[in-house]
């Protein structure tokens, strides 16, 4: 299952991207976010946790994050109703087809993911075929067959079957998968399931429950708006299984009715898939009316404030996504668009230390000037345990290679602002004062840098093509602004306008702006090269 979705991961590409696009909307197009999402992933536990890594970093609110793991219940069924349609006699089809595609086809990225996604589901089935095998002798003894009674005659018990069963191996398909091979086996008397449909819907529910734990797993040591979401998933879930378990006939008998008619061996397992998906139907569309209300009840729960980040930490890395790369690639993005921006606020603290000798200034430029290191640092690791994932693409590598440019150039224009405010200490002290003209030039350059920073890091952020060209353009502006000032600085000390000890500190400071505009192509570049790889892999698709 694992594997399986891997390959769908992969094969999807640039739509997971897509989807990421749409989690920050309303709740019902949340719910319907977290429903593709989680049918892509094959697991409801991999949305919600990287849900929670999306509210620890202030990307999404507490309501929005409720919406998606509603959502996310429902894209989880999924993978019950493949089951169902009891493919298990050819099995070895699908496993010798996306063999042949994963191994020997591997020429074509897009035919291997596919290949390993055919390959793994048909694994998924021989699987169940071997636990069937091994089950049929079992279940005709009776203490098994008592076990089972028990179990089907206590809902209860029914629920923390299944509850430990999915907390164990943390996913509620995996579970269900093994409940509907187990269902499909006969008892002691050869005719019926040796479970049945009412006793497998207390466990159904418990599967539900279980799939929380690697939620609150992954909330521990994150924000109290993460702790929150990792609540609100298990209320909604115990809430909905509290709210039908007294219901476990009626609802049996309903779907019974829904699904196809024959010997119940042969329709059990589609039985569980359609009570798996109308249950969490059910329990959405009871839910979303109350989002609000369960969002007041985890505050109350949870309550207090995140303490006051420290500016040296990051806040978008979560390397609870590293298996997840479209997403970790995502807050890798984020957290260098927030590296840019200190960047920027460096240039224009930079342009007052230097042009309006003010000592604070400099002193704050070179104190974010730790942080922009200390981010580059954690980046490049994060982007890097990025790249170890199994599952990354190689457009996806590629996009990582190009990020981590990216990370030395925002980190260059952090130390071309810090050699610039070197310089504005020396001049203040020594209460060197350049001419109107030469402060009037050097200006000129810093709103030249500052304009090409900020679109810099809209382009970043944004990946707009346009906006990228245009940092090229302003590119090209700026190697001839630094030549022409050179030329006119040279003019300057023909005519002893300028005094020759001040040359070595105005051409390197035009010069280090300069190195800032280089930064910036090659921000832009690389924003370029991002969208080539989105288009390359969108024919793919």
């Amino acid at each position: 299952m694992n594997l399986m979705s891997d390959g769908l991961q992969k094969a999807a590409g640039e739509k997971m991207k897509n989807i990421l696009s749409l989690l920050t909307r309303n709740v019902f197009i949340g719910v319907l976010a977290g429903a593709a999402t989680t049918a892509v992933l094959q697991s409801s536990s991999a949305t919600t946790v990287m849900v929670i890594g999306f509210v620890t970093a202030g990307l999404m609110n507490l309501k929005q994050a409720i919406s998606i793991i509603i959502g996310a219940n429902i894209g989880t069924t999924i993978t019950a109703q493949l089951v169902a349609f009891q493919i298990g006699d050819y099995a070895w089809i699908f496993v010798i087809s996306g063999f042949i595609m994963y191994f020997f086809l591997n020429k074509n990225e897009k035919v291997m993911d596919i290949g390993q996604t055919i390959f793994s589901f048909g694994v998924l089935f021989v699987g169940l075929n071997i636990m069937g095998d091994a089950m049929e002798p079992l279940s005709k003894t009776q203490l098994f067959a008592d076990i089972m009674l028990k179990v089907s005659d206590s809902p209860a018990l029914g629920v923390v079957v299944g509850a430990l069963l999915t907390a164990i191996i943390q996913s509620s398909s995996a579970s269900i998968a093994v409940l509907q091979n187990l269902a499909s086996t006969a008892g002691p008397d050869g005719v019926t399931s040796i479970v049945g449909l009412v006793g497998a819907i207390p466990i159904l529910f418990g599967t539900n429950i279980g799939t929380t734990v690697t939620a609150l797993l992954a909330s521990i040591g994150g924000s109290v708006n993460a702790k929150r979401t990792a609540i609100a998933h298990t209320l909604f879930n115990v809430g909905g299984t509290l709210l039908f378990i007294w219901f476990t006939p009626y609802i049996a008998e309903f779907i019974q009715a829904i699904s196809p008619d024959g010997n119940e061996l042969n329709v059990i397992s589609r039985q569980i898939a359609n009570a798996h998906l109308c249950f969490n139907i059910a329990t959405t569309i009871v839910f979303i009316p109350l989002i609000g209300g369960l969002v007041r009840v985890v505050e109350k729960l949870i309550p207090g404030h995140d303490a006051e980040r420290d500016p040296m930490d990051p806040i978008y890395l979560d390397y609870n996504l590293l298996d997840r790369p479209f997403a970790a690639i995502h807050m890798a993005k984020k957290e260098l668009a927030r590296m840019a921006q200190i960047s920027s606020e460096m240039v224009i603290e930079t342009k007052k230390a230097f042009l309006g000798n003010d000592l604070e200034a400099a002193d704050a430029v070179l104190k974010r000037e730790l942080i922009v290191n200390n981010l580059r640092d954690k980046i490049t690791k994060y982007l890097s345990s990025i790249l170890s994932a199994e599952s990354v693409t190689e457009h996806q590598a590629e996009t990582i290679s190009g990020l981590f440019h990216v990370v030395s150039d925002i980190e260059h224009i952090g130390d071309h602002c810090k050699d610039i405010a070197h310089f504005a200490i020396e001049k203040t002290k020594n209460g060197y004062e350049f001419s109107e003209n030469a402060c009037a030039e050097i200006y000129q350059c810093f709103e030249q840098g500052t304009k090409m920073v900020n679109e810099a890091i809209q382009a970043l952020s944004t990946g707009d093509f346009e906006l990228a060209k245009d940092i090229k353009r302003e590119e090209i502006r700026m190697n001839k602004l630094e030549a022409n000032l050179r030329l006119k600085h040279m003019e300057r000390l023909n005519r002893r306008e300028c005094s020759p000890e001040f040359t070595v500190i105005y051409t390197d400071v035009i010069h280090y702006i300069e190195k800032i505009g280089d930064c910036c192509d090659n921000i832009a570049n690389k924003v370029l090269e991002d969208i080539n790889i989105k288009e390359a892999e969108a024919k793919e698709n």
